[in-house]
C-alpha cells in the first residue's frame, strides 16, 4: 500500500483553507490503494499529525519521520498548501532537489503562476485579453494621477502574489486609492492595479486526468459583495453556479483560452482560471494551481458535475505523482 504525505497549512494567511482542503484528501483517499499521512508545514515546526493529534518531527534531509520506533518515507506527497511554500514553488523545488515525488506542476510554472505580474506577462504575447494594469513595488512613488489615468475607476488593487481574495480592495475613488494600496502591501511589497471589467465572472478548471488534458464545467460567480472577495468565497456570500449560465459560443471562447493557457505554461496537475466575459469576450484575471479543494470548493463542484468523484480525482492525481519520473 503506497504511503501518501498530504501536505497542508503552510506560511500565508491562507494557511486555514488550506488545512482543511488537506483535510479533504485525507479523507477521500481511497484506503484500499493508499495510506495517508497527515504532515502540517508551519513556520516553526513541519510535522506528520496523526488521528489522535500526537506529532512527529519531518526529517527535511529526505522528508521522512520517525513514528513509534519506524521510520516513515513517503511514496509520493500530495501538495494542498495555498499560498507560500506550496503555490509558489519552494516545496516543488524542494522535493526535485530531494528526489521526492509529489503531486505538484514543475517549481517554474508555481513560480509563474503564483506572481499575477509574471503570469499576464508570459501569456500576453499569445493574444490572450486581460484588464489593463499598473503595477507597484513598495517604495515606489505613489501617483494617484498617473494611476487613475492608466486604469481608469472603478479599479482593483491587489497583492501580486496572495490567493483568497487577501488584501484586494475595489476602488471607486482617488480618496479610497492610497488606502487600499496600504492593504495591499501588508500581503505583499508587490502589488497590482487593475482596471474594473464590468461582465460575468467564471471559473474554469483545467487539469490533467487519465493522462488527457480536460476542461471541467464552468463556474459562474455570483457575488453578493462588490467583488468575489473572502466573504463571498467562504462565508457563503456568493451564488457558484456549475454549469455557468452562458452561451455555448461564450462557453466555447473560454474553454479555448483556459485550455490555450494551461498548454502555453505546459501545466500539469490541477488549475483554476478566472476570467470576465464582456460582450462575450473572455478576459484572462490569473490562474491557481493549488486550487481549494474541499467538497464545497470550485474545483470539486465542477469535477462532480463532470461526473468525477473526489475519490477518483484524488486517486487519479496520486497516481500521476507515482508515475512521475525523478531523475
Amino acid at each position: 500500500m503506497k504511503k501518501v504525505g498530504i501536505i497542508m497549512g503552510g506560511y500565508s494567511s491562507e494557511y486555514e483553507i488550506s488545512l482543511k482542503s488537506g483535510e479533504v484528501v485525507y479523507q477521500y483517499l481511497d484506503r484500499n490503494l493508499y495510506e495517508p499521512y497527515r504532515i502540517h508545514i508551519f513556520k516553526d515546526k513541519w510535522v506528520v499529525v496523526l488521528d489522535d493529534r500526537s506529532e512527529y518531527p519531518i526529517d527535511k534531509n529526505d522528508f521522512s519521520a520517525e513514528i513509534n520506533g519506524h521510520k516513515v518515507q513517503f511514496d509520493v506527497v500530495f501538495n494542498a498548501i495555498h499560498g507560500t511554500p506550496g503555490e509558489d514553488g519552494l516545496m516543488t523545488a524542494y522535493f526535485d532537489l530531494i528526489k521526492q515525488k509529489h503531486t505538484s506542476c514543475s517549481y517554474y510554472q508555481s513560480a509563474i503562476t503564483f506572481n499575477k505580474r509574471d503570469l499576464l506577462s508570459v501569456v500576453k504575447p499569445y493574444g490572450i485579453k486581460m484588464a489593463i494594469s499598473y503595477y507597484l513595488n513598495k517604495g515606489d512613488v505613489i501617483d494617484t494621477d498617473r494611476i487613475i489615468q492608466r486604469v481608469g475607476l472603478p479599479c482593483f488593487v491587489k497583492p501580486n502574489r496572495s490567493g483568497s481574495s487577501f488584501g484586494i480592495s475595489k476602488v471607486k475613488t482617488s480618496e479610497e486609492l492610497i488606502p487600499a494600496i496600504e492593504k495591499a502591501y501588508r500581503e505583499d511589497h508587490e502589488i497590482i492595479i487593475e482596471s474594473f471589467l464590468q461582465g460575468t465572472e467564471v471559473s474554469v478548471g483545467v487539469i490533467t486526468y487519465q493522462d488527457e488534458i480536460m476542461v471541467l464545467p464552468m463556474t459562474e460567480i455570483v457575488s453578493e459583495n462588490e467583488f468575489f472577495d473572502y466573504e463571498a468565497k467562504y462565508e457563503g456570500k456568493s451564488q457558484e453556479i456549475t454549469p455557468a449560465r452562458i452561451s455555448d459560443e461564450e462557453k466555447a471562447r473560454v474553454e479555448d483560452a483556459a485550455k490555450r493557457i494551461y498548454k502555453i505554461l505546459d501545466m500539469k496537475g490541477y488549475s483554476r482560471s478566472e476570467f470576465i466575459l464582456m460582450d462575450g469576450i473572455p478576459f484572462f484575471l490569473e490562474m491557481n494551481t493549488i486550487p481549494g479543494l474541499t467538497a464545497e470548493s470550485i474545483l470539486p463542484q465542477q469535477a462532480r458535475a463532470a461526473g468525477i468523484s473526489l475519490t477518483e480525482l484524488f486517486g487519479d492525481t496520486v497516481e500521476a505523482g507515482l508515475n512521475q519520473k525523478t531523475d
